[in-house]
């Protein structure tokens, strides 16, 4: 079935090394800043200073993952959020697990440290209503002038997860008007 399939190829990564394979190779490079974003600029940076263009590429293509957890309001988003958050937290423990139902107050209930692995983990995501994801998702774009955003939308519930996502692409199709119209 897959014979004569001309299948596009890319590199993802999660670290520098990524990012130079992907500019040796000059094949499009998509970064997991979703769940990494610590090293997201300076790959951007590796990437796009050091392509090679190829038979596959003639310029640098890049990609970045962007969590995006929308709700009605801040409020709603941010406790939504929590999950995602308890999931970092137990992971960065060495407790890993299925992902939990969100919790009012969890930011609130965490050492300092805590607060700020997330504040640092959490670097590449918008968390909010419509108009704060825009603000977030534009900020992003503006900042890493990336060609595609790869959306990561981890949300507990199969319900509120469809809905942050409608509400994610509504904030999209709008920013591409606004692109497109410019």
């Amino acid at each position: 079935m897959s014979a004569g399939a001309n299948v596009q190829l890319y590199i993802l990564g999660s670290s520098l090394y990524g990012a130079q394979v992907a500019a040796a190779l000059g094949l499009p490079f998509a970064f997991a800043s979703h769940f990494a974003p610590q090293m997201l600029d300076e790959a951007l940076h590796i990437y796009r200073s050091h392509f090679r263009p190829s038979a596959i590429l003639d310029k640098p293509y890049a990609m970045a993952a962007f969590n995006i957890i929308a709700g009605e309001t801040d409020a709603e988003a941010e406790f939504l959020a929590s999950s995602l958050m308890q999931s970092f937290v137990a992971l960065r423990t060495g407790n890993p697990r299925q992902m939990p139902p969100p919790v009012e107050g969890y930011v609130a209930s965490l050492p300092p440290q805590f607060t700020s692995a997330l504040n640092d983990i959490l670097s590449a995501s918008a968390i909010g209503s419509a108009d704060t994801v825009k603000t977030g998702a534009k900020a992003f774009l503006a900042r890493t002038q990336v060609d595609e955003i790869i959306v990561a939308c981890s949300v507990f519930d199969h319900e509120k997860r469809k809905r942050s996502l409608d509400i994610t692409a509504s904030v999209f199709a709008e920013l591409s008007k606004r692109v497109a119209s410019a």
